[in-house]
């Protein structure tokens, strides 16, 4: 960051009277900029014991596939923004349940959230993002085609505990270091 986007004038990078992280902080009107982690919330659409996945028409990892999960808009709650983004990427309908599991990814300053899902009905097709949509059974899942670890771990989660009588809610954190069969 250079500049104020309050009055334009110059940044520093320094830390705050009362703070304990360095901030910019505008030279000219003495604004604080904070930088927090963005939030990703999405679900897991289900229908019959499949399950909805999105090829990405997007970088990074075009023609991966994803659960359908994106950015957090402002004025949205979680449920409206994971509904959201499966509108935006399936053009499928859903009722979202629970939520099942808050992934931190520190190195992307980036924290994921995942609902349980139920698709409404079979009228889904490929959004802007997606190259194509399509249901899955667990045994053709092509778990080495998952685009981002932190959907592949929770959805492989997912898959053994769903038929359990008692499911529980799952918080972890991928960390750039770790190495699965599908990177961040």
């Amino acid at each position: 960051m250079k500049f104020c986007s309050q009055c334009g004038g110059e940044v520093s990078l320094s830390i705050p009277e009362g703070d304990s992280l360095p901030r910019y902080i505008c030279v000219k009107c003495h604004t604080i900029h904070y930088q927090n982690p963005k939030v990703i919330v999405g679900c897991i659409p289900e229908w019959e014991n499949k399950i909805l996945l999105c090829r990405r028409a997007i970088t990074p990892h075009r023609g991966k596939w994803t659960l359908p999960a994106g950015f957090m808009e402002n004025n949205e709650t979680l449920v409206q923004g994971a509904a959201r983004e499966t509108m935006e990427e399936a053009n499928a309908r859903v009722e979202i349940r629970d939520l099942y599991a808050v992934y931190s990814l520190p190195h992307i300053s980036q924290v994921y959230m995942l609902f349980r899902a139920t698709l409404l009905d079979l009228d889904f097709s490929p959004g802007i993002e997606s190259l194509e949509v399509k249901l899955f059974s667990e045994q053709e899942i092509p778990w080495d085609e998952i685009a981002f670890r932190v959907i592949h771990d929770p959805l492989k989660r997912y898959m053994t505990e769903r038929y359990q009588e008692h499911s529980s809610f799952h918080m972890g954190v991928i960390d750039k270091i770790q190495t699965g069969s599908a990177n961040e």
